[in-house]
């Protein structure tokens, strides 16, 4: 079988150690370039993977960001998933005794309640600077503008952490996703949307292949559903094993440059 797309997530699969993209990774991807897309999907923002795709030189390529909140191609949103203010609101006010870390989210904006030290980690983690502003002013702002976020992230202790997931999964148990990326991150997102949903609409709508003609690489609990679906599903060598058990295929690890190992193993085969 002929594949024709590559869709690949970025933290814990694509970077090496340093949160870079290694040369080797560069060097391999830009060699599919004119004959084989190479897509970004990660619950990053936009502007955190923007600088990516331009080392990658794959800036005229679409983007998914927020786990598939957020879709856009040329530059223009295509599709946009978003949690309504009055839940955001409720979560806001509720959590004003717990205090824990709420950063939020909508397309290239990231406010938080001050820089912290989870809103610097972020800040180191991503490259990119959030803007410091009060919960109630986000709320007013965005109910003005008629918007909603696409990812509220919760940062904090595992007490904490485990208190929001309590309270979000009894109080919206069909309305958001919760994923947990490590014990002190909650990614709060739209139920309706995933990596899978993003892949499944860029298919149908943008390249109009199939899903058995896409390869993707993952190594996250997020990254199950795309991986188990693909035409062929990498996982990377640091890989959960939930994500590992779904795969067609486990590569090196992603600080080893797994996935540039894996494309050197693909690109010479008779499915390119």
């Amino acid at each position: 079988m002929k594949y024709k797309i590559v869709f690949s997530d970025i933290d814990g699969t694509l970077l090496n150690k340093e949160r870079q993209l290694s040369p080797s990774t560069i060097s391999e991807i830009r060699k599919l370039k004119n004959k084989i897309p190479f897509i970004l999907i990660s619950a990053r923002m936009p502007a955190a993977m923007r600088h990516l795709q331009k080392e990658l030189e794959i800036e005229e390529l679409p983007i998914i960001s927020y786990n598939g909140g957020l879709i856009i191609v040329n530059n223009q949103v295509v599709s946009t998933t978003e949690i309504p203010v009055t839940i955001i609101e409720h979560l806001c006010n509720w959590n004003s005794n717990l205090k824990c870390h709420l950063s939020l989210y909508h397309n290239d904006e990231w406010y938080v309640p001050s820089m912290d030290y989870w809103a610097k980690r972020e800040e180191n983690n991503t490259k990119i600077s959030p803007d410091v502003k009060i919960s109630e002013d986000i709320i007013t702002k965005w109910r003005k503008e008629n918007k909603g976020a696409h990812k509220i992230m919760a940062m904090g202790e595992v007490a904490e952490i485990d208190q929001i997931v309590d309270f979000l999964g009894k109080e919206y148990p069909n309305e958001l996703h919760l994923y947990r990326s490590k014990s002190t991150y909650l990614e709060i997102s739209p139920k309706s949307i995933s990596k899978l949903t993003a892949i499944k609409f860029l298919l149908d709508q943008h390249f109009n292949f199939a899903l058995e003609d896409v390869i993707a690489y993952g190594d996250n609990y997020n990254d199950v559903e795309m991986l188990n679906h693909a035409g062929f599903g990498v996982a990377v060598g640091n890989a959960r094993e939930e994500a590992k058990l779904v795969a067609k295929h486990i590569t090196a690890l992603s600080i080893e440059d797994g996935v540039a190992l894996s494309l050197q193993q693909l690109i010479p085969l008779k499915n390119w």
